[in-house]
């Protein structure tokens, strides 16, 4: 028989490891985090394409294509917006130039302006509207830290560049051990909280995948209807517009900021009612999708009570950001389990 002297012992050195193995690493635990959220919400994708009869039983070849898929998914709109920046930089520039040596005369629509024409025109004129004023201007601002803002943006650009390219890289490896892993994770669940546990990680992984499908749902569903919303307002290239709305509608609320510059544009050309009804009708959509329908797609995944996802969603996004759009109802759905484990153990003994 095992010294329980020695067993403690063990137990004592294993949670120091596994402590100072979390410190090393706590820089990327959110990394690992998305990987894995990633990883389990695409996992179905990825065994079908195992048992395909391109890639049978090839495991590597199918985790890299999965994945070089799912980064180009993420990483072809975002370089085409930042090329689509750089190509207005430029052109923002050459304006630069030319308004330090002639000033920048207000545009006709900016004194049309409801209660703040007259003031916006005039505080124009003495900013921007000769050589010396707009010389003055543009000296204050290379003063005041603009440009290092601009440096400070490019550097968290890249920062979260390599961050991403660090999660398809974790998400590579759970995709050829994934097998391997689950069946580890599985064993020391059940050694942990017995049979029962392998169904806290089925809902657990139910919940993950649960929120990515009601998130693209709702990100679809959104952006084809503001994206006609655009179309009725008259504003150019509603289509493209509608797919951009849809990729921010999957965080909540978000697309608001699409919706809200489109109709500050239809404001400025002086459509107000249109500007007025395409924002009513954006905000209407975002509360009603963020929160009613994509709790509901949620928690029908798992059964989980529509106020508890509800908590989860905006609970766990408020204490990790937009990770835990993802992990707050993952808690929730998995603390639902255990409440309704120990309610049915109650009334077995009553």
């Amino acid at each position: 028989m095992t010294d329980p002297l020695q067993i403690r012992a063990r137990f004592i050195a294993a949670a120091i490891l596994i402590l100072l193995g979390a410190w090393f690493v706590q820089g990327f635990l959110p990394l690992l985090a998305w990987a894995v959220v990633l990883a389990i919400s695409t996992w179905p994708i990825y065994q079908r394409l195992l048992i395909s009869k391109e890639l049978h039983g090839k495991v590597t070849w199918g985790a890299v294509a999965l994945t070089l898929l799912i980064g180009a998914i993420i990483l072809v709109p975002l370089s085409y917006g930042l090329v689509k920046l750089f190509a207005e930089a430029e052109s923002l520039g050459q304006w630069l130039m030319e308004a330090q040596k002639t000033g920048i005369l207000p545009p006709n629509w900016l004194e049309h302006l409801p209660m703040v024409g007259a003031s916006a025109k005039e505080f124009w004129i003495n900013s921007l509207g000769s050589k010396e004023a707009a010389n003055s201007t543009f000296h204050w601002l290379s003063t005041s830290g603009a440009l290092g803002y601009t440096k400070t943006f490019a550097g968290h650009l890249m920062q979260r560049f390599v961050s991403f390219l660090i999660i398809l890289l974790v998400l590579l490896f759970v995709y050829q051990h994934g097998d391997t892993l689950s069946r580890q994770v599985l064993a020391s669940s059940r050694r942990i909280f017995g049979d029962i546990g392998e169904r806290y990680l089925r809902h657990a992984a139910a919940a993950v995948r649960g929120t990515v499908n009601g998130m693209m749902l709702i990100g679809i569903g959104k952006g084809l209807l503001i994206g006609v919303g655009y179309h009725l307002a008259g504003m150019g290239h509603p289509a493209i517009l509608g797919a951009l709305t849809g990729l921010f509608a999957m965080i909540p609320f978000a697309a608001k900021l699409i919706f809200g510059a489109c109709s500050l544009v239809l404001a400025a050309e002086g459509h107000y009612t249109a500007a007025l009804v395409l924002f009513t009708y954006g905000m209407v959509l975002t509360l009603i999708a963020d929160n009613y329908v994509r709790p509901v797609l949620i928690g029908n995944a798992v059964k989980l009570p529509f106020i508890w996802t509800l908590l989860g969603i905006f609970g766990g996004m408020e204490a990790i950001g937009l990770l835990g759009l993802f992990l707050g109802p993952t808690l929730m759905a998995v603390l639902m389990s255990v409440w309704r484990d120990w309610i049915e153990d109650l009334e077995k003994s009553a």
